[in-house]
């Protein structure tokens, strides 16, 4: 019998890296991969099949999906989309490039990589699309504008295309974890330092709180939890007969997810900014 096979996007380290190793375990067809060449070698080392794949290239989408197809024999049962990262900066010290690259990654690559597999999941009359997306997808913060948005745009994209999908054997669900542990932020300290101009910002303070706590290692705020926590769902969103359209990970997304149905806006912004106060302390 065929192993499933599962395209993950993002494996170099915490949710993505988790999944791809336990999946493998687990008897998949396991097909990680990851932007940076020193990564793809180290995951290789450690026995996965690892590919190049920087979601915001056109060319290296259809390479992976081409490579992942004539190894699978054509098939493909999952698509993770797991890639992603944080532009940090409040949304008056934007720039369009910062912008237009945070939406690369996180949304325009992350729906031309599905849309792609969606050829052959059609054909097969079968497959499971799994969103990673944030509790930020569901609430906003101060000074997270960028990313926020990409992932509210996620959202929205998802649930369309699940309601389109409806009447097919292809299912698709988001994960949305809160804190979790992983290198999350030293990619967005980067990004920090190349788009926002911290000195002349009017966010001054807030940035080098900011700055601050993306070089603090370890957990930053309360129950954080290690990328283990979102696995559990991975597997119901994979192997249940009925996945859920949505699972949420950690407690502060089941917070907030209730706060914003029972909260006016008033209080609900009031309540998110006395949290982003913690946060950036």
């Amino acid at each position: 019998m065929q192993k499933r096979s599962v395209l993950i996007t993002g494996c170099s380290s915490g949710i993505g890296l988790h999944i791809a190793q336990t999946l493998q375990q687990r008897g998949y067809q396991v097909f990680a991969s990851a932007r940076k060449q020193q990564d793809i070698e180290r995951l290789t080392q450690q026995g996965l099949r690892c590919l190049q794949l920087d979601v915001s290239s056109s060319k290296d989408i259809q390479q992976a999906v081409k490579t992942v197809l004539r190894e699978s024999r054509g098939n493909l049962f999952a698509l993770i989309n797991n890639a992603g990262y944080e532009q940090p900066g409040a949304v008056e010290d934007l720039t369009r490039e910062a912008l237009q690259q945070q939406f690369a990654t996180n949304l325009f690559g992350l729906v031309e990589l599905t849309n792609t597999v969606l050829l052959t999941m059609h054909k097969q009359e079968h497959g499971r699309i799994i969103q990673i997306s944030s509790v930020l997808g569901m609430v906003a913060m101060p000074l997270r504008g960028a990313y926020i948005a990409s992932k509210f745009a996620l959202e929205g994209i998802t649930d369309t295309l699940r309601l389109e999908l409806k009447n097919t054997n292809i299912h698709v669900s988001l994960i949305e974890p809160g804190p979790i542990t992983s290198r999350f932020r030293q990619n967005s300290l980067l990004r920090h330092k190349e788009f926002i101009d911290s000195k002349n910002s009017r966010f001054q303070a807030q940035y080098q709180a900011t700055e601050k706590k993306l070089n603090k290692l370890g957990p930053t705020v309360p129950f954080t939890l290690g990328p283990e926590a979102v696995l559990k769902s991975i597997i119901h969103a994979l192997e249940n007969p009925q996945p859920k359209a949505r699972y949420f990970v950690t407690f502060p997304t089941y917070l907030f997810a209730v706060l914003r149905r029972i909260l006016p806006t008033k209080a609900l912004d009031y309540v998110l900014a006395k949290s982003s106060t913690v946060e950036h302390k």
